[in-house]
């Protein structure tokens, strides 16, 4: 089978989506592949920056529809139980990626888009055309092709991306629960080797997602015993977890999440969202970033099917720019943030350190937080 569209975007997540709704609605041609069926819960941390309202109205994503909770603290602790609350400058709020990445595939497909699920076995690139194979032998070819596959993929091995090469010590564990916690409140809470946010989503369940250094959780026998022995040494996580019951049948793991610094563009493919760079989850804005990213991408293919962008070397250049001009600041502090907590005696001072000193703190949520997203 064959097909052909302006844009292919391989990966069906936030990312994703939002690019496709947004291409689709200024009327371009787009076909997304996913090789996961819909909804599915994903090891996130669910909470998105008010920053990102303004351009999520923009392309018509009535997002009450889902009852999202609505966020305007952040109570931080240190293990030893140390915290301070502050208000979140623009605030945020909280939605299941179960939720939000259903509601965004419906409104891609009202838009016209084609969506597929399948494998991408491999991306060819020749003579300014994308031709893209499948595993159930689908031949794809675009103009464009936008990179969505998340935080780690095969198809990161097969374009022999640097980052793929090293191995990572992060694992993330994450779960939903019924039990007692503010709805405006998101914590952020370190235990040894890790940190753990925790949050409410829709249908008054709690977020519970945690990073864990996997040096330290491969001494215990599973994740229950992780938690108890190791979590819940931080008195705030103890309570929650003691007074809170599992809704999932188990947490969902991921494990070799990489931090490290992504190219952009790769072969021609531009990424957005964790393809192109992870934010370090104590910085707390992966999922705006993602938005925001899909964004800036739509918004230069737009401007390059239209002639405004001239040639593809110049669409390139653009998007590196931008990406960098948004993102490089925010992405720096999260790999600085991510080697502190990876040393146990440098995190527990620096961390002392912020509970102390309030401003440190907001200083960080300025440096990883953008300003409200004008279309």
């Amino acid at each position: 089978m064959e097909k052909k569209a302006s844009v292919i975007i391989v990966g069906g997540g936030l990312a994703g989506l939002t690019a496709a709704i947004h291409l689709s609605k200024i009327g371009v041609t787009v076909i997304v592949i996913e090789k996961n069926e819909f909804p599915k819960h994903k090891v996130c941390g669910e909470y998105i920056s008010n920053e990102v309202v303004p351009y999520i109205e923009w392309l018509n994503i009535n997002l009450s529809l889902l009852k999202p909770t609505s966020i305007n603290q952040l109570q931080f602790s240190t293990e030893n139980g140390k915290s301070i609350t502050i208000e979140l400058p623009l605030g945020g709020f909280g939605i299941s990626r179960y939720a939000l990445d259903a509601f965004l595939y419906n409104k891609a497909l009202e838009n016209g888009c084609e969506i597929i699920q399948d494998t991408v076995e491999s991306i060819d690139f020749k003579e300014n055309e994308f031709t893209i194979r499948t595993a159930d032998n689908t031949v794809l070819q675009a103009e464009i092709v936008i990179g969505a596959f998340g935080k780690r993929s095969n198809i990161d091995q097969k374009l022999n991306r640097k980052f793929i090469q090293k191995k990572s010590s992060w694992l993330a564990v994450k779960a939903h629960y019924k039990g007692n916690f503010p709805d405006n409140l998101v914590g952020l809470h370190n235990f040894v080797g890790g940190y753990c946010g925790v949050s409410k989503v829709e249908n008054n369940a709690i977020n519970i997602c945690y990073l864990a250094d996997y040096s330290t959780f491969k001494k215990h026998k599973n994740i229950r015993e992780y938690q108890n022995e190791v979590i819940c040494k931080n008195h705030h996580l103890k309570a929650i977890f003691d007074n809170s019951t599992l809704i999932f049948d188990k947490p969902l793991t991921i494990s070799q999440i990489s931090f490290e610094k992504k190219r952009v563009v790769e072969n021609g493919i531009l990424m957005i969202g964790d393809t192109a760079g992870l934010i370090h989850p104590l910085c707390g804005n992966g999922m705006a970033m993602a938005i925001h990213s899909a964004k800036i991408a739509s918004d230069l293919v737009g401007a390059y099917f239209s002639g405004e962008i001239k040639s593809r070397a110049s669409l390139e250049k653009k998007y590196l720019e931008q990406w960098n001009c948004n993102f490089n600041k925010r992405l720096r502090m999260g790999r600085l943030l991510s080697k502190i907590l990876q040393q146990q005696k440098l995190s527990e001072v620096v961390l002392s350190i912020v509970v102390r000193f309030p401003f440190i703190l907001k200083g960080i949520i300025r440096k990883t937080h953008g300003k409200p997203i004008i279309q």
